[in-house]
């Protein structure tokens, strides 16, 4: 890992084994973007990357020059208006109406390791030594804007992390209008474009079309990164698959409004920028302050799309996410929704809590329903005290009750919302997010907090840590059920209202930094109707996140295979859900369901109370067995082996770092009649070891990697005698241990 700089060529390159990242001082000291890719040769000059044409329809900087054009030209930061006419990374309303800047090449500096981001989440380092960090210092003489460039790479891994710090050193106020995270210039456009989108109960649904000429791109104006579009966007060339080829990952750490866009230009150019969506962003910089954009993590492989994913694993489980419970085994908890819903009492909740106790469970969490006037969805958001017609003892006698059967205990909070049916908006109804004299929507009959105001971030920090202190509470579930409309805040002036949507974030994260400080031992697990904030930006507060509201064991492959292409198995939240499903009406089998949730935290979302004699076996079973493997399974090392999106057998799994042990889930979803032979090729494994296959059969690393692990069932012509039966929604996983080299 280096950052060697050529003075006399005014040449930066950036370097580990696996990448470099090379850019340079253009003639008219604005930054360019010679190469980034798999690791090349350092060498005194580089100047030949740059290709300059004379072109027709081509405005130039100088008369004296007609061949240099920031058209035609790589960027690191590109800005729209004086000869690039492509998308913008900055754009700066001044005092005269003019948004013409031109960021010239002042100064740079060498960190050992990785500076904070004030206010945001980002990634770290726990030593110097695994990492360095540029900063290119960039100028408007004009506006006297300065603008740092921050450029992190890391000692392992084909990682960079960027952002970009904006420092007004004039007498006048501006406005940014666009400020990206990063504007990346690719040198061609023949690339596959997969982003992850849906909706909810759906989410994260990889989806891939070619690069054409154009703009291509995903985002969210939702206030928050959105069940929609995930804030991970993926360039593959067409070659590349799970196993081989180039493929850069860009993701965005933040949780709010966010763009990530393709242009591809008449020269088939691309030009990648990432960051907040420019669309309602208005950010008022008066004289002497600062802006810092949120970070976007670029990760590039050669090796493939597992790679690619493995290194984002890798990076956002041990230096994004934090604290107490980063690095430890997730408990096996038990969650009351979709056992009770908005009915229960305090003896309902022991019953349940008692026989998950009985099962091995190690924590109870009480959901939704607890607080306030919470009988149904129009009362009681924003009263964070306990219900004392359902809870006499409160929430400390309960925690108490549950800690005394051995178990944790688990809290739901959804700290951003209020219903108009609570005291705290009886009190405070100026504190809701709305438009004067526009409608105000509702969204599930609650409204959005306005989390850009202090005094209100407060009050929910000293109602949340009353609890924490009184109550004996390990984990606290926060949800967020709600997107925003109606963006305005009563406490800003109208010059500052396109600052409100990141403001709300900020205070998000303010209030997360708060309690995770103040209750460091506390597992916070962050969910927003499931899958609507499902971001790095919450990963860095909470190392866990619910996955999806959809519990459903078949929709959950899709959406867990999907959600691993960036984010690693120990932050998805996964339950074993009742049958029929809630979301699906679906029947499946207690071990498919169990067989897909040991691939995240697990836990179980049901009344054990309900099961037969023989379930609650298997359940015991079940507990068992993850206490057993939780650690391999979460923080080993996870392939993707056969797409749910693309076969009617879904495939994946997990091996640990000495290549000792493995486990392997293979799923189908439809059962068939005289179906072909079947095989699955492992990765990861040793070549030279002899490997014991679920107690019974051995082979070889190699052969398991490239003649195939068998998987025929009983579908493959008549069943033998004995032979267990193939049924729609089956599963089976196969444990992998070696015996010798």
């Amino acid at each position: 890992m280096n950052i060697s700089v050529n003075s006399k060529k005014d040449t930066f390159h950036l370097y580990n084994n696996e990448i470099s990242y090379i850019m340079t001082v253009l003639p008219n000291r604005q930054m360019g973007q010679l190469y980034f890719g798999a690791r090349i040769h350092e060498r005194e000059d580089y100047s030949y990357l740059l290709e300059m044409r004379s072109r027709p329809m081509t405005a130039c900087i100088s008369e004296a020059d007609k061949v240099f054009s920031m058209e035609h030209i790589r960027q690191e930061y590109g800005v729209f208006g004086s000869t690039d006419f492509r998308s913008p990374a900055v754009e700066i309303l001044q005092k005269n109406g003019s948004r013409i800047c031109e960021f010239l090449f002042e100064d740079y500096r060498i960190e050992s390791g990785k500076p904070e981001l004030e206010g945001l989440p980002a990634t770290y380092t726990e030593d110097k030594r695994e990492a360095m960090t540029l900063v290119v210092i960039l100028k408007d003489p004009l506006t006297q804007i300065r603008l740092e460039l921050l450029y992190t790479i890391f000692e392992k891994g084909g990682i960079l992390a960027r952002s970009a710090r904006f420092i007004n050193e004039s007498t006048d106020d501006v406005h940014l209008t666009t400020a990206m995270s990063i504007c990346m210039d690719l040198p061609d456009s023949d690339y596959e474009w997969i982003q992850f989108s849906g909706a909810w109960a759906r989410e994260r649904y990889p989806k891939t079309r070619h690069l054409e000429a154009g703009i291509q791109s995903v985002g969210s104006m939702r206030g928050h990164s959105s069940h929609n579009h995930n804030p991970f966007v993926i360039l593959k060339r067409p070659t590349a698959d799970e196993f081989q080829g180039e493929a850069i990952g860009f993701s965005l750490i933040y949780s709010g409004n966010f763009l990530a866009q393709a242009e591809v230009d008449s020269y088939n150019t691309t030009r990648f920028t990432m960051g907040i969506h420019p669309a309602g962003f208005d950010w008022k910089l008066s004289s002497g302050e600062t802006f810092q954009t949120p970070e976007a993590v670029i990760v590039y492989t050669d090796k493939g799309m597992n790679s690619l994913s493995q290194t984002f694993h890798r990076l956002y489980q041990k230096r994004l996410a934090r604290g107490y419970w980063r690095d430890r085994e997730r408990p096996i908890l038990i969650n009351n929704w979709e056992a009770t819903y908005f009915d229960f009492d305090e003896e309902k909740l022991l019953t349940i809590a008692r026989k998950a106790k009985e099962c091995g469970v190690e924590l109870f969490v009480l959901d939704d329903g607890w607080f306030g006037q919470r009988n149904h969805e129009h009362a009681g958001l924003g009263d964070w005290f306990a219900n004392e017609k359902k809870l006499p003892a409160g929430i400390t006698g309960l925690s108490e009750k549950i800690e005394e059967m051995g178990m944790m205990f688990g809290l739901w909070f959804e700290p951003e919302m209020i219903n108009k049916d609570s005291n705290l908006y009886r009190e405070h109804p100026d504190w809701i997010i709305e438009t004067p004299g526009r409608n105000t929507s509702h969204g599930r009959f609650q409204y959005v907090l306005d989390f850009s105001r202090e005094e209100v971030v407060d009050r929910i920090y000293e109602m949340m840590a009353k609890l924490l202190s009184e109550a004996k509470i390990s984990y606290i579930k926060w949800d967020m059920n709600r997107s925003i409309t109606e963006c305005y805040s009563a406490a800003f002036s109208p010059d500052r209202q396109g600052e409100v949507y990141h403001r709300y974030i900020l205070g998000v994260y303010n209030l997360y930094e708060r309690l995770t400080s103040s209750f460091p031992q506390v597992l916070f697990e962050s969910c927003a109707s499931g899958g609507g904030r499902f971001d790095p930006g919450l990963l860095y507060y909470a190392p866990q996140g619910w996955t999806s509201d959809d519990t459903d064991a078949v929709e959950r492959l899709k959406i867990q295979y999907g959600t691993s292409y960036c984010y690693p198995v120990s932050c998805m939240g996964s339950h074993v859900s009742i049958t029929p499903n809630h979301q699906l009406n679906r029947f499946t089998p207690l071990y498919t369901r169990a067989n897909v949730a040991y691939f995240g935290t697990f836990g179980y979302e049901l009344d054990l109370n309900k099961l037969t004699d023989k379930e609650l076996e298997e359940v015991k079973k079940q507990i068992c067995f993850m206490k057993k493997n939780r650690s391999l399974i979460q923080y080993g090392t996870f392939y993707r082996l056969q797409s749910p999106f693309k076969s009617n057998v879904a495939g994946w799994m997990v091996v640990n770092t000495d290549r000792t042990k493995a486990i392997v889930g293979r799923y189908k979803i439809l059962n068939g009649a005289n179906q072909p032979f079947e095989r699955m090729y492992l990765k990861g494994l040793d070549a030279d070891t002899k490997y014991l296959i679920n107690g019974t059969d051995t082979h070889y690393g190699d052969e398991l990697m490239n003649c195939g692990l068998i998987t025929t069932d009983a579908s493959a012509g008549e069943s033998a005698p004995g032979e267990k039966m193939s049924c729609d929604f089956d599963s089976k996983l196969y444990i992998i241990e070696a015996l010798e080299k």
